[in-house]
């Protein structure tokens, strides 16, 4: 119960189909571990499919729709948790999307639609949630990157790797803004994750699932992808007070992954 008495807001605590993606596991794991949850996704059906398996083990999980990209939306969410909760002492910021392509092949939509979801989402987020947590005098702030911020992914993912480096760069400025008020943000870097988020548009790019997985497992150092479930272990260790002395931190959870040694091929 390291997380009793405390107050969980997720953004992206929804997931694709039935599965479980990192923010649904956040979400389910904080609740496990005492914390009231406040469970918001752009699909409202996905964050009360999220409240219903929490509330299933007896935790406590409200449901909300918000588009991240939008301030009014999430300025609603968070004057709701506040309402109903008093207080928000976790701050999860999960949204995220990836579009293939390289700077030719991407269009300039696409480009802004992921630096609007991926990072203008968790300014927004902040903006918001931080004079809350000023009030308190505490916080934790985490922020989802990935592994794709400080090297190749494998795949063109010029937008995705470029906003996951923006992401990180926000978090330290914002974490050493806040460092003195006793409010901590740090970056979880996940690797290779099967998660349901990389199944529909990374199988169009290997050819189909079982090609996509066989492959991203090889790549890794273990043999095989992480899951949604290392993520939120990850989350909790941030959100609880065992890391009360941990801030602007970039946690990498890729099973070794970034320590690779790749050797070039011979021409």
């Amino acid at each position: 119960m390291r997380l009793q008495g405390k107050v969980a807001l997720v953004f992206g605590a929804g997931s694709i189909g039935s599965g479980v993606g990192n923010g649904r596991a956040m979400a389910m794991l904080f609740a496990r571990e005492g914390a009231s949850v406040i469970a918001v996704d752009r699909d409202l059906a996905s964050a009360q499919e999220t409240r219903n398996r929490i509330a299933a083990e007896g935790g406590v999980c409200e449901a909300e729709r918000a588009d991240v990209t939008v301030s009014a939306d999430v300025l609603r969410v968070v004057d709701a948790c506040i309402h109903r909760f008093g207080r928000i002492d976790v701050l999860v910021n999960n949204v995220g999307i990836a579009e293939l392509g390289g700077p030719v092949e991407l269009s300039e939509e696409k480009w802004d639609l992921v630096f609007d979801v991926n990072v203008k989402s968790m300014f927004l987020a902040c903006k918001h949630v931080l004079p809350q947590m000023e009030r308190q005098g505490n916080g934790s702030i985490i922020n989802i990157s990935s592994l794709a911020s400080v090297r190749w992914a494998g795949v063109p993912y010029v937008s995705y790797g470029s906003s996951k480096s923006a992401v990180n760069g926000f978090s330290r400025y914002v974490a050493m803004q806040y460092a003195a008020k006793n409010i901590r943000v740090n970056t979880i870097l996940p690797g290779l994750m099967n998660t349901p988020m990389i199944v529909e548009p990374l199988a169009k790019f290997y050819g189909d699932v079982d090609a996509m997985v066989a492959q991203r497992d090889a790549m890794c150092p273990t043999g095989k992808m992480g899951d949604a479930w290392d993520v939120a272990h990850a989350a909790l260790y941030l959100a609880c007070d065992d890391s009360r002395y941990v801030t602007g931190m970039e946690l990498l959870v890729d099973g070794g992954l970034s320590q690779q040694v790749v050797t070039p091929a011979r021409p």
